[in-house]
């Protein structure tokens, strides 16, 4: 069974950085893509920043520039630093790992999300 766990969320000031994780437990032969999604009250869930298996990455426009997305391949884990927060960087963060190859399965995966508020 793969777990997705992330942490680091919280409250922040307007200008304030914050860093998320997840990790991803269980038997995990590869990941192709990881990804940090976030959804707004009252919003769509929005493709954030993600991450390859070879290390290309993509930005949603609003937060390129403040935000990157690293990762360890050899911890299954995936970073999010996310520097000059604004108000409308208010959200659930949820960590995503697409591609997943464990015994007998090939699927994707979702944390649980982690609040991150962002106060003017």
């Amino acid at each position: 069974q793969v777990q997705l766990v992330e942490s680091g969320g919280g409250l922040v000031q307007a200008g304030g950085s914050l860093r998320l994780s997840c990790a991803a437990s269980g038997i995990i032969y590869s990941i192709n893509v990881m990804a940090w999604y976030r959804q707004a009250p009252g919003k769509e869930r929005e493709l954030v920043a993600g991450i390859s298996n070879g290390g290309s990455t993509n930005y949603a426009d609003s937060v390129k520039g403040r935000f990157t997305i690293s990762r360890d391949k050899s911890k299954n884990t995936v970073y999010l630093q996310m520097n000059s927060l604004k108000s409308e960087d208010t959200a659930v963060y949820y960590c995503n790992a697409d591609g997943v190859v464990t015994t007998g399965s090939f699927r994707d995966y979702w944390g649980r999300g982690t609040l991150v508020t962002v106060s003017s």
